[in-house]
């Protein structure tokens, strides 16, 4: 029972050995990314049109129970930017005359929707297929976000107003129209735009210079928030955030309306997998740093869950936080307490100072989620995946530009799908070697001045032998086919022509054999046989062997012309060569090894590959 307790709540397990200096390590971390949790919470929910408190309640509730449930012992649960922006592509499926309680109901649902995908992704162990999508996705779909991120709150560091009747617009339609029809230039929003920006950059070089830790950005916000209410500028049309009630998140089911499930469900399906790359690549980051062992399943139970969990008490859809999750890791965390810790600190805060939100600049937020969104943008990353490979190169710039051309959520299948359009031809890719055996007695690949043998070849297999890599695999045993079959001439008593009398094929380094290339190697030892040619197999692992077996060609070939590693007593593969040249008999090449037998006690002989 323990044991179940333990697997599936990691942040149980951490208790033991848990001290009061862990403690005090975990309570200094959560406070302070408390700190930056409201001010990024607020903002995140106001880069698609939700009440501030929404933001909140997502930074309590699924920072809470994706903490219990976390494999990563630093990573923070939460709101994050790159979520909110697919959030503003996915809920433009709202008809726009019953918007705002449309709008709020489609994003709890969402949030049911998404932890949904995420818990069965998990339960169904498909978590580690997040290794064959390339970083380079990562890569574009952080660069194209960035940039719509700028884009997006740039209205709102100006001071313009969105005209109405776009929500069901493209976003660039409806930047363009903002920007030339949205209003004059508020200048006084644009002041507290870049005083948020200064007073942020300033608070993190004293905090670099000193050592310390203050809260910048909600020193920042608290700062633009007192000139707001000492100034009354909310009534020079600086535009404010709304009010938020001074209460926790409470217990509700989410709307399960079947049409408007059927309307997000794509998005939602991006989304989810959207969340999981983003919780995953910040758990590795983490990881690696702290040199803990990741358990990705798990991880992406704990997203799913949280995400449902959430849409049970009016939370919106998140995941696992770049920025709040590198300052709790900074700040000494040791458990995923720290973030249970974070989570009451942000509830304390809603009951204590929600009144004084009423009074933060939508101008700040834009501020912060600018400063924000250079701060994606890892440039010295993103070059070097457009350097290193034409592929990765691809990849980047179509995940960006699908980004800021199609639609942030599905600009992540588009790279995910490119990332399997080139990761599988590559992968199915099998290839073969000659080998030979010189007369010094060496097995090695042929060179292209070696000798041919006349009466015997060793092929060496390498690579992956699934159905993707079958044409290959079969376009090279008709290769090897076309060497060893003799010609019509070769029934002339006077023709040259070799006629190869026995085969090795060298399995060792083959993989994941499926029926279809099963099939064609029985096909093709059914044709030499038929031409009377000997063919044995060598280097054949045990799981190589069982699918052999399983299918009858370990009989077709005989189980004496099959030989297996580590059941030799020496190298299965000069074992393979001594049965062949005993099959030989006197029938050898000038440069053949001779004798009545080749083994151990004919002296040594050496492999080479």
């Amino acid at each position: 029972m323990l044991n179940s307790i333990y697997r599936y709540i990691p942040a149980i397990e951490s208790l033991r050995g848990y001290s009061l200096d862990t403690f005090r390590r975990d309570l200094f971390a959560g406070t302070t990314v408390a700190a930056v949790s409201v001010p990024q919470a607020i903002a995140y929910a106001m880069i698609f049109n939700m009440p501030a408190e929404y933001g909140l309640y997502t930074a309590i509730v699924m920072t809470v129970v994706g903490s219990l449930l976390a494999s990563s012992k630093q990573l923070i649960n939460g709101p994050t930017n790159v979520i909110s922006l697919a959030m503003l592509s996915a809920l433009s499926v709202v008809p726009v005359e019953i918007l705002k309680e449309r709008w709020i109901e489609a994003a709890v649902l969402m949030a049911f929707l998404v932890g949904g995908i995420q818990t069965a992704i998990a339960l169904m162990r498909l978590g580690d297929l997040s290794r064959y999508i390339s970083h380079a996705v990562i890569v574009g779909f952080t660069a194209g976000a960035s940039v719509l991120l700028i884009l997006d709150q740039l209205k709102n560091a100006l001071g313009l107003s969105q005209p109405k009747g776009l929500e069901h617009a493209h976003f660039l339609k409806r930047f363009w129209l903002t920007m030339t029809e949205g209003g004059n230039v508020n200048w006084i929003a644009l002041a507290i735009a870049v005083g948020t920006i200064s007073v942020t950059l300033g608070l993190r070089s004293i905090n670099r210079k000193f050592k310390i830790i203050l809260p910048d950005l909600l020193m920042a916000i608290i700062c633009s928030g007192f000139v707001v209410w000492l100034f009354n500028l909310g009534s020079h049309g600086v535009k404010l955030v709304d009010k938020v009630p001074p209460k926790l998140p409470s217990f509700g089911v989410p709307l399960l309306d079947l049409e408007l499930i059927r309307s997000l469900a794509g998005s939602a399906t991006a989304i989810a997998l959207l969340g999981l790359l983003e919780a995953i690549a910040m758990s590795k980051s983490l990881a690696s740093r702290s040199r803990q062992k990741l358990d990705i399943n798990q991880q992406c139970l704990s997203e799913g869950v949280a995400n449902m969990a959430g849409s049970f008490f009016n939370c919106f859809p998140g995941s696992g936080s770049l920025t709040r999750s590198y300052i709790n890791f900074q700040a000494g965390a040791v458990t995923q307490w720290s973030g249970v810790i974070c989570a009451g600190m942000v509830a304390l805060t809603i009951i204590g100072l929600a009144p004084l939100a009423q009074f933060i600049p939508k101008a700040a937020l834009a501020g912060v989620l600018l400063l924000t969104a250079t701060r994606m943008i890892d440039l010295s990353d993103l070059l070097y995946h457009i350097r290193a490979t034409r592929f990765d190169a691809i990849i980047v710039m179509a995940t960006a530009l699908a980004a800021v051309f199609v639609s942030i959520e599905y600009c992540i299948l588009i790279g995910v799908l490119l990332s399997f359009l080139f990761y599988v031809p590559r992968a199915a890719k099998v290839s073969m070697t000659e080998l030979v055996v010189t007369s010094q007695r060496l097995i090695r690949e042929r060179m292209p001045n070696d000798p041919l043998c006349k009466f015997f070849r060793v092929y060496n297999f390498e690579g992956e032998l699934f159905f993707g890599s079958s044409p290959d695999f079969e376009e090279l045993l008709e290769r090897i086919e076309n060497e060893v079959k003799p010609s019509s001439a070769g029934t002339d008593q006077f023709s040259t022509a070799p006629i190869i009398k026995v085969v090795l094929l060298r399995l060792k380094h083959v993989r994941n054999l499926d029926a279809v290339c099963l099939h064609k190697l029985g096909s093709f030892l059914d044709r030499l046989q038929a031409i009377g040619v000997k063919v044995a197999l060598t280097g054949i692992r045990d799981d190589v062997f069982t699918a052999l077996d399983a299918v009858g060609i370990v009989e077709k070939v005989g189980s004496n012309q099959v030989f297996r590693e580590n059941q030799q007593l020496w190298s299965a593969t000069m074992g393979a060569v001594s049965w062949a040249y005993q099959q030989l008999g006197n029938n050898r090449c000038a440069h053949c090894i001779h004798g009545e037998s080749i083994n151990e006690a004919d002296g040594e002989m050496f492999f080479m590959i």
